[in-house]
């Protein structure tokens, strides 16, 4: 198959959707397919790859994007088009952020509480979230696309935010690679990276791979390392990722905690660390499905996330991790954390996370994702023939004003593989 892959920039290390992006993109050329990438930025690292890149010039806004996708699209003549959240031109949509709707709300859950109302008013007035607005009215259209939903929690947000039909919604969680993230790089990372860290064999090394710190939940982190340095626990995290630092580095010194936390900044392999550390947390206020929950599962590692993650859907409580239902509630987190101090525990919890992960391969991932494009396909040649069809009826007057014009986007070919809307 020919086809397109729409990301806004092609760069594994600016965070799971383009990390997940890049590893597809690998896989569908091993099988042999032409994978076309557009895109506004393409980093160096992802251009050994070799796929066809389109790059988009001079786009300032995502209504820019997104119109200057759709035209170069147009020109290609694809079988299928895959979008991953920023434009509108496609056969399937895989937004990786879920709804934007939940996540503006979700966004506010970071706030004290007597804000979230007037900044949920002040937001429906600024020009930016208009944008959103407009460009979500041409995603979420029934036009014969699919739209690929990376967990239950976002399935629900489709239909009930958005008012999708559950026809049209397709649920197919991420997958993780279980052979670069994977508890045999232990024997290679663990010593170097503890001892860079200045850890011994004994110290509880938490880890947390993000880069927005506040929706991801570092504040709620940096108070929980707060209260467990107060009782001189042996505990340490690492925050990998994010590049505004020095605030986050300041409210650790506030809460005491400055010795027991590193913040890394951006890491090109984040693959030493999970090899490093005891247990990943990720009290997440959103997520459809963090892609660094299962590379973490993936590494043997027990997991604590939250409710709002839709990679908490995987996890057995007690099992694999934990799952807290309040980001922000310091009391759950702390006693969720104090069973992990048990090192058989995390023994137990980390066979079971590798176990988890196994069933949630890349490879699997990708073999949903073509059989949605396959689907795309036959469901596209079966509207062809119901128009071929009516054409041949005797007796059947059409008639089509002269100044009729598709609406909204999604593919248009030619007459042989033409979307019938």
């Amino acid at each position: 198959m020919r086809i397109g892959l729409v990301v806004e920039q092609f760069d594994p290390l600016r965070g799971g959707k383009e990390q997940w992006s890049a590893q597809f993109a690998s896989k569908l050329l091993e099988r042999g397919h032409e994978v076309h990438v557009v895109a506004s930025r393409f980093s160096d690292q992802v251009c050994t790859i070799p796929i066809v890149p389109h790059r988009l010039e001079g786009v300032r806004t995502q209504i820019e994007f997104a119109e200057a996708a759709e035209r170069r699209l147009r020109s290609l003549g694809l079988d299928v088009i895959h979008d991953t959240g920023a434009g509108w031109y496609c056969d399937v949509f895989q937004p990786h952020g879920g709804s934007r709707r939940a996540l503006v709300e979700h966004n506010l859950m970071v706030l004290p509480r007597w804000m979230r109302p007037l900044k949920r008013a002040v937001d429906r007035w600024l020009p930016r979230y208009r944008r959103f607005e407009a460009i979500m009215a041409r995603q979420f259209v029934d036009d014969g696309r699919i739209l690929l939903a990376l967990s239950r929690r976002t399935l629900a947000d489709f239909q009930q935010i958005h008012g999708v039909p559950g026809e049209q919604i397709r649920l197919g969680y991420n997958g993780v690679d279980p052979d670069r993230f994977s508890p045999r790089h232990r024997a290679e990372y663990r010593r170097a990276v503890r001892r860079w860290f200045g850890l011994d064999d004994d110290t509880l090394l938490l880890l947390i791979v993000a880069h927005n710190f506040a929706l991801k939940g570092v504040p709620t982190l940096l108070k929980t390392m707060g209260r467990l340095a107060a009782q001189r626990r042996p505990v340490h995290l690492a925050v990998v990722g994010g590049k505004r630092l020095r605030p986050f580095e300041r409210a650790a010194a506030r809460l005491g905690a400055a010795s027991n936390v590193t913040f890394t900044g951006t890491v090109r392999d984040t693959v030493p660390f999970y090899a490093a550390a005891d247990v990943y947390v990720h009290p997440t206020f959103h997520d459809s499905c963090s892609l660094v929950v299962l590379e973490a599962l993936a590494s043997g590692l027990p997991v604590i996330t939250s409710r709002l993650n839709g990679a908490a859907e995987l996890l057995t409580e007690g099992v694999e991790g934990h799952v807290v239902a309040d980001p922000a509630n310091l009391d759950e987190l702390l006693a969720r954390l104090e069973g992990m101090f048990d090192p058989a525990e995390r023994e137990r919890m980390g066979h079971a996370a590798r176990r988890l992960a196994l069933e949630h391969t890349l490879e699997r991932n990708v073999n949903e994702v073509l059989a949605v494009y396959e689907d795309v396909i036959r469901r596209r040649e079966a509207r062809r023939r119901a128009a071929v069809d009516l054409a041949r009826k005797p007796f059947v007057v059409r008639r089509r004003s002269a100044d009729a014009r598709p609406t909204h986007g999604g593919p248009r070919r030619s007459p042989v593989s033409q979307h019938v809307h």
